[in-house]
């Protein structure tokens, strides 16, 4: 499918369940607006599923997995090898978010999108999903990431991939990321997309120092400055300056919104993915749920482009998908109030004497 006719599938949702939402909410047993953003949530939660008795039990958090020829700049603490070791970790239960998605009872999902390495041992097995737009992109510094062909490949591998996870029945999508570098593009997508400076808008990821961060800095501004992506043209930035797994998880999130199934955003890489689906697909926000608020410098900015209120703030820099997973009960308990909590009328409680 054609990203044209994939973004026409993409309405916002509905103000009239908005509405019904809002109502029913302002009437719960409760002292009004006493949950605060739980409200807000749950109000969302209505309008995306069209009902006032919205379910998430069935969730899956979607991890992508690719390498970025950029590392080779030195931008990175760690090796590019890092990326298919954890790709093994995941699916063996070790990494962080399959153990944090045994807790919540969600399904991890890792899909090779671009890892520089033979992982289709895995594939065979069933173990991950292989997607492989390319063994890793090229280096931005020194010209696309990727070619305009390969972006838009990623872009319907993770649309197709949200497509199959709904007809399954899954209720509640989640995104993580896994690649060595991969803070790098995601900068470089926030500076285009917003106009601030490269520096602003660069964090240390796995824990740079100082001189690797001046390093990292001066990488992403020659990779701007060598591409020239156009800010207008989304998927123009993905192959200038993005990733193999930034467009899939931009491409699940697309998906999601396009089967009115609400979607958790990670951390820093995912919301960088989140935002080029915007770019592409405005009303896709209305899908959107931000996880928690990374430690990684840009991240409040890239909520801020988005217009998103994290859920959670732990100081996690992480990715993964881990403050995703990590935010899942809070949009559980956020259906469980629209869905179950009597309204005033039902549980025969009397309103609050009004003052006038």
């Amino acid at each position: 499918m054609q990203i044209k006719e994939i973004v026409k599938q993409i309405q916002p949702v509905s103000e009239k369940w908005r509405e019904k939402a809002r109502e029913r909410l302002a009437n719960l047993i409760i002292p009004q607006g006493s949950l605060g953003d739980l409200l807000a949530l749950a109000e969302q939660l209505a309008a995306v599923k069209e009902t006032l008795k919205p379910s998430v039990q069935k969730k899956a958090v979607v991890v992508m997995a690719a390498d970025h020829g950029v590392v080779e700049e030195g931008v990175s603490a760690y090796p590019a090898e890092v990326t298919p070791q954890m790709v093994t970790n995941f699916v063996g239960g070790g990494a962080a978010v399959s153990v944090l998605a045994e807790v919540v009872g969600a399904r991890v999902l890792v899909v090779d999108m671009g890892v520089a390495a033979d992982l289709d041992h895995l594939a065979r097995e069933g173990k991950i999903l292989s997607r492989k737009v390319g063994f890793g992109s090229r280096n931005l510094a020194r010209g696309p990431a990727m070619s305009r062909e390969q972006a838009q490949q990623a872009l319907q591998a993770g649309f197709a991939i949200a497509e199959e996870l709904v007809r399954e029945g899954y209720e509640l999508l989640a995104t993580g990321d896994m690649g060595i570098g991969n803070t790098t593009p995601s900068s470089a997508i926030l500076a285009v997309f917003s106009g601030r400076p490269v520096r602003e808008v660069t964090g240390r990821g796995t824990g740079i120092s100082d001189g690797i961060l001046e390093n990292k800095v001066r990488v992403i501004e020659k990779g701007i400055a060598v591409n020239r992506p156009d800010p207008d043209d989304p998927l123009d930035v993905l192959a200038k300056v993005g990733g193999f797994e930034i467009g899939g998880l931009a491409g699940l999130i697309l998906g999601a919104a396009a089967r009115r199934t609400p979607v958790i955003i990670d951390g820093f890489i995912s919301s960088a993915a989140a935002l080029l689906a915007k770019k592409l697909a405005p009303a896709s926000v209305d899908y959107m749920i931000a996880g928690h608020l990374s430690m990684e410098q840009g991240h409040r900015l890239m909520l801020a482009e988005l217009g998103k209120k994290p859920l959670l703030a732990l100081n996690l820099r992480l990715g993964e998908g881990t403050g995703a997973v990590l935010a899942m009960p809070v949009v559980a308990a956020a259906a469980n109030v629209m869905s179950k909590m009597l309204t005033f009328e039902e549980a025969g409680v009397s309103k609050k004497i009004s003052s006038s």
